[in-house]
């Protein structure tokens, strides 16, 4: 298998990095928020 010979920009490579653990973060976030209504709610 050869080399990738042209890699992608930085730049976009650190666009991907970010969005995909906003995203992991936002999903523990929602989780976390559902489950402490559905335990304690007031």
């Amino acid at each position: 298998m050869q080399p990738d010979r042209n890699p992608h920009p930085l730049a976009q490579r650190l666009l991907w990095f970010v969005a995909l653990w906003l995203g992991g973060v936002g999903t523990v976030a929602l989780i976390s928020l559902a489950l402490r209504l559905w335990i304690a709610p007031k």
